[in-house]
């Protein structure tokens, strides 16, 4: 009888993340490209810390791009590398860039919180763009942004990037960021729904109408979220403002992470704060979405494994040509990225209950 409960349950939350996946693949919820000119001044704002490796690739990517109405003001938070001195150069030759030195940090704030809120004390355009350094844009990404601004009247249009994956570890790892997205919650929802329950955002792409941001200063209100991003679309929302998630459609790409180690580390740190530091809810999932097809394997019953083989990797597919990923590769891979979601969902808990959280030489 616990079996057939079990057996239940599992397909009922299987079935259920197939739907929210076909509903995101069926609606289609991407930045759409669009032909029409603006001229409204935007003001690229990179927080930067230790980002030798990757900042020139952004900012010669912005220097590239088709839109002409910008500024860019880059952030050095305190960086060890040559982060600065790379910026500083660049800056020397391009007089639409500039780069300022973070003040110290603040006990009450987070690194890259506060080095937004600087950034956006600093800023002068009609909206403003925070971007992590770790990314590239293309050509279409603000004109198109903006018209989505004006469209849908947004305070906030947030956009999950493309993710770059060259070595194994990625590949077993960083899927699962648009997999937990994309099968758990309709994007389009989060623009539709105006209660601030039903809210996703991410960091890498943060497109703010300036006015309301003067005029609410966002990340000082989430000065101390780890998951910024999500905490200020909710005020966002909580303020009766409307806020949009989309997916970039490959006109913002990023590599977040070069290796498995980082890749890991990277989750676990944002990974409880996705479930509001409810552990057990973290556990509940992790035993849903992992434990229940694994009973269900262990049943040898073929239909009941073909059937949820088959709806998983439907699923996989969807969400990764939705992404721009090989679905094949996913499909692959299926297992060996389940039992890393469930390694750091156990580094998440443990790093939480022992407050031995750290990113880039900071405690969180």
């Amino acid at each position: 009888m616990i079996l057939i409960v079990v057996i239940a349950v599992t397909f009922f939350f299987i079935i259920l993340r197939f739907t929210v996946t076909l509903f995101n693949y069926i609606s289609n919820p991407k930045l759409h490209r669009v032909a029409r000119q603006y001229t409204d001044m935007v003001s690229i704002l990179i927080p930067a810390r230790d980002e030798e490796s990757n900042i020139l690739n952004l900012l010669r990517s912005i220097q590239q791009q088709d839109y002409p109405y910008y500024e860019v003001i880059v952030l050095d938070d305190a960086s060890s590398d040559y982060t600065y001195k790379l910026c500083s150069d660049f800056a020397a030759n391009n007089p639409r860039f500039k780069v300022i030195k973070g003040k110290e940090l603040p006990p009450d704030w987070l690194g890259k919180n506060y080095g937004c809120y600087q950034l956006a004390q600093q800023a002068k355009g009609q909206f403003f763009l925070f971007l992590d350094a770790d990314e590239k844009i293309q050509d279409g990404l603000i004109n198109s942004a903006i018209h989505r601004m004006y469209l849908r009247k947004l305070s906030l249009l947030s956009l999950f990037a493309n993710q770059e994956m060259r070595t194994a570890g990625e590949l077993t790892v960083v899927p699962l960021m648009h997999y937990l997205l994309l099968n758990l919650l309709p994007l389009q929802l989060v623009y539709l729904i105006k209660n601030q329950a039903v809210a996703a955002a991410s960091g890498q792409f943060m497109l703010f109408e300036a006015d309301s941001y003067r005029e609410n200063q966002w990340h000082e209100q989430a000065k101390y979220e780890v998951v910024e991003d999500v905490e200020i679309m909710k005020l966002v929302k909580a303020n009766a403002l409307n806020g949009e998630a989309l997916l970039a459609n490959n006109m913002v790409s990023c590599r977040m992470y070069k290796s498995y180690k980082e890749a890991v580390a990277g989750f676990s740190k944002n990974l409880l704060a996705a479930f509001n530091y409810r552990i057990l809810a973290l556990l509940i999932y992790i035993s849903i979405i992992i434990g229940g097809p694994m009973i269900i394997m262990i049943t040898l019953d073929f239909h009941l494994i073909f059937f949820m083989a088959g709806l998983i990797i439907l699923s996989r597919f969807m969400i990764s040509l939705s992404t721009g990923q090989n679905p094949w590769v996913n499909v692959l891979l299926h297992p060996v990225q389940m039992f890393n979601l469930m390694l750091i969902a156990f580094l998440a808990i443990q790093k939480y209950l022992t407050k031995t959280t750290v990113w880039k030489g900071r405690s969180i």
